[in-house]
Order: structure tokens, then C-alpha cells, then sequence
């Protein structure tokens, strides 16, 4: 390959590979991966309303409540509804490589905590990292792309 013809392809690649990596988004379809067990749990749907990402649980896959179980523990108009169809995730917003700045439920606790979304392994895996206060004092949970 002579050198003009790696300078045209250094040159291309220049402009693919960040339009690329623009594209890593949240935005699909993600089998939630428990991080104690490391087994599947739910599978959750992001989708973007007008630049805010929003999550919802499409179905339970493994629960300690069996098949289709309720919020239990959560307050409010979440308080005994299905945990299936529920938003989880809301006001999630981009912050350069990652999204950040809303929140997210979990259903197991009612607990509801600040949250950072940031896509791995070239989209096809979510950090999902909740948090109280500082990301530091939080956990992660890695999800994995069902579809985007």
C-alpha cells in the first residue's frame, strides 16, 4: 500500500471511527444483569424522549416474588403496581461519553437513586451505576444489549 493511499485511509478513518463512537447509545432494547448473581433479571427498553432517556421493565424474568411481581416496596403511585410496564428510568441525559443527571428505581427496594449510564464493550454492554450523593458510594450493574 503505497503511502498516499494510507494517508486517504488514515485520513477517512479520522472521521468514521468518532461518527462511530457518537453512535455508542443507550437506546435499545437491555437484559438486566443482577450483580450479585450475575444471572438475568429483567429486560428494560430505553428509549430517548426528546433528548431525556427513559426505561421501561418489559418483563421479569427472575424475581424473589415469582412471576409478575408487584412494587411492594416503592411509595407513591408505584406503590403494589406491576413491576412489568414500569418506568425505572427517567431524566437520564448526555454527558459526553456517558448519560447522566436522572434517575433510577429499583424495584426490589422502592429505593430510588441518581444514575450514570455508560455504554461498553462497542454498545453491545450498559454500566448502569446507581448512586446516593457521590458516584463514588454506589454499585454497578453491567447490562447486556438485547437489541437496539
Amino acid at each position: 500500500m503505497s503511502y498516499r493511499n494510507c494517508a486517504v485511509l488514515a485520513l477517512a478513518l479520522a472521521f468514521v471511527v468518532p461518527a462511530f463512537a457518537a453512535e455508542l447509545t443507550p437506546v435499545g432494547t437491555w437484559t438486566t444483569i443482577d450483580d450479585s448473581t450475575g444471572k438475568p433479571k429483567s429486560i428494560v427498553q430505553i428509549t430517548d424522549d426528546g433528548g431525556k432517556l427513559q426505561g421501561k421493565v418489559l418483563e421479569v424474568l427472575q424475581s424473589d416474588d415469582g412471576p409478575h411481581p408487584l412494587c411492594k416496596n416503592c411509595t407513591g403511585e408505584r406503590k403494589d403496581q406491576p413491576v412489568e410496564g414500569m418506568t425505572i428510568l427517567w431524566d437520564v441525559t448526555r454527558d459526553g461519553a456517558s448519560w447522566s443527571g436522572g434517575r433510577i428505581l429499583d424495584p426490589k427496594t422502592g429505593k430510588i437513586y441518581k444514575v450514570t449510564l455508560t455504554p461498553a464493550d462497542g454498545g453491545n454492554k450498559l454500566d448502569v451505576r446507581g448512586y446516593i450523593g457521590f458516584s463514588l458510594l454506589g454499585r454497578t450493574q453491567t447490562w447486556e444489549r438485547k437489541s437496539p
